[in-house]
């Protein structure tokens, strides 16, 4: 029974079709993800403005590295924006930024960044962007376990609460909604924890041509769904 109130506490947002927008525009492929970073903005942000807690963004996986090395750079100096140009923003709108993900083969300019993003950001209580940059789901799940091995637990205490609180950023609820634009219907290695109960939503438009309005349209659906969490 749709519940009109009803708001999810974290959505998370698979980025896809930047590239084949620039394609069916006849552009290079970095204004492609140009203009999905700043999609990527207004989306965000109004999020934070219907009252939602958290949002994650997968804008870059451990499986990125294998496309050509010039979009690489591309959306490397886009991640660098967003974490220093654009900082000001979601300080000024009171965001909290967290990265998830691997810092290997980042550039110490972008850790660099990172660290400065957090740091500023850390206090801010509208809302939480976790950014998944070089991240992938079986890698955190991995990372999670050899950090509780390093701990010294034993194989006995291992729960899944317990890995729960290994993985990155483990203040970041599970997700709520799992929202992919480009019409793919894949998780490809996003959230695999966090997701375990996950709603989902595969919207057939670009991820560059999403706007404001359709954040309604997300809310809305959410609001359909009777989630049972296996009940």
């Amino acid at each position: 029974m749709a519940n009109p109130v009803a708001l999810p506490d974290h959505i998370g947002f698979i980025i896809d079709g930047n590239r084949r927008w620039a394609r069916k525009h006849g552009l290079p492929t970095y204004e492609g993800h140009l203009a999905g970073y700043n999609s990527l903005k207004d989306v965000t942000l109004e999020t934070y403005e219907r009252g939602i807690k958290y949002v994650s963004i997968f804008i870059f996986s451990t499986e990125n590295w294998q496309r050509d090395q010039d979009e690489v750079r591309n959306i490397m100096s886009l991640c660098l924006r967003l974490l220093k140009t654009d900082l000001k923003v979601f300080i000024e709108k009171n965001v909290r930024l967290v990265v998830l993900g691997s810092r290997d083969g980042l550039s110490d300019k972008l850790i660099k960044a990172i660290d400065n993003a957090e740091a500023k950001t850390a206090a801010n209580t509208g809302g939480t962007l976790a950014v998944c940059l070089n991240y992938g789901g079986q890698l955190e799940i991995v990372d999670a376990v050899k950090r509780i091995i390093q701990a010294g637990f034993r194989s006995d205490q291992i729960t899944a609460d317990l890995i729960g609180q290994y993985l990155y950023s483990p203040e970041v609820p599970p997700v709520d909604i799992v929202v992919r634009t480009g019409a793919e219907k894949r998780l490809s290695n996003f959230m695999l924890w966090r997701a375990a109960y996950s709603e989902f939503l595969f919207l057939k438009k670009l991820w560059p041509e999403m706007t404001k309005a359709d954040v309604d349209v997300i809310l809305n659906e959410y609001s359909r769904r009777h989630r049972r969490f296996g009940k």
